[in-house]
């Protein structure tokens, strides 16, 4: 099968290869010059043979719009574009009717795997209509991990479905990685558990708390032990937000997801202003002691009782 890929980073370069080793052919568009294919997107559409397949994988939001919105004017009826980025569920029926108006197909494709996809396949969450979704099973094969198609795919509904899975699964992610993180610290703080590492790594076999995430951990502290080359700063690509902001549309307890995402916007104050606030309310009510500020740099100074 023939497809064009339109955004070769991290994710998009080594989806290219994984299609292109199980025998499909693959026209891959970027804007770096050492990377891309052909020269321009109408040079991709002209590459590929009607029917055509275009696959997105470009940053979520107007990059992908103006993306899609320029493959509407390129295509032809019959063709069939796919957003596998990390698109807003919400954006998705927008897309979807601007390339119904053309004839032209749309389907939504939340892709997981990160840099490790390319050897161990990609877990696919697709939306779109059942026809559109069936001529694109060849790449979805192609992508996913071996074995049945129901593990590591799922046509999981109409337009949105897809991403709106991959948005949940995102969420999900984000109350995992921050409970092996606290458990992490909670390790290193102790004064019992001097093999910390050799926890992490006893979990990995045999417990009910193994996962992939958690061998990553231990990945990252057996080339960095005790993490001292990183900082605590974390971002978010979006998608945590999105799944908290839907547990409060629909009225969905879901306080380990928002707590971790809450977590995150903590990571990146070097001094809360919050915090702040606490320390000086319990210096009003109780007396409490308080950590003054250095004159010379704010950073917080030592314990002052006088304050």
């Amino acid at each position: 099968m023939e497809l064009g890929l339109v955004g070769l980073g991290r994710m998009g370069g080594n989806m290219r290869e994984r299609i292109r080793a199980a025998g499909h052919t693959v026209v891959g568009y970027a804007l770096d010059p050492d990377v891309t294919d052909v020269p321009t997107l109408a040079e991709l559409v002209s590459r590929l043979s009607a029917p055509r397949a275009v696959w997105v994988m470009v940053p979520s939001g107007e990059p992908t719009r103006a993306t899609i919105a320029e493959l509407a004017e390129l295509l032809e009826p019959g063709d069939v574009v796919v957003d596998g980025g990390n698109s807003r569920f919400t954006d998705d029926a927008k897309h979807a009717e601007l390339l119904a108006a053309k004839n032209i197909g749309y389907v939504d494709c939340g892709v997981s795997g990160g840099v490790w996809g390319r050897e161990n396949g990609y877990g696919l969450m697709v939306g779109g209509d059942a026809s559109d979704v069936e001529r694109l099973i060849p790449i979805f094969d192609a992508l996913r991990p071996e074995g049945d198609r129901d593990e590591g795919f799922v046509h999981a509904g109409g337009v949105g479905a897809g991403h709106y899975a991959k948005m949940v699964h995102n969420g999900i992610e984000y109350g995992l990685m921050q409970a092996y993180a606290e458990g992490f610290e909670l390790l290193e703080a102790s004064d019992v558990v001097s093999d910390v590492e050799g926890v992490l790594k006893a979990w990995s076999k045999g417990t009910v708390v193994r996962s992939w995430l958690l061998d990553l951990l231990v990945d990252a502290l057996e080339d960095d032990p005790g993490l001292s080359k990183l900082t605590g700063y974390v971002d978010d690509s979006g998608e945590g937000r999105w799944t908290v902001e839907e547990a409060i549309r629909l009225s969905v307890p879901a306080p380990v997801i928002t707590a971790a995402l809450f977590a995150r916007f903590a990571s990146r104050q070097d001094d809360s202003p919050a915090m702040r606030a606490v320390a000086a309310l319990r210096q009003q009510f109780g007396g409490h002691a308080i950590r003054a500020a250095s004159p010379a740099d704010d950073d917080p100074g030592t314990p002052d009782r006088t304050l």
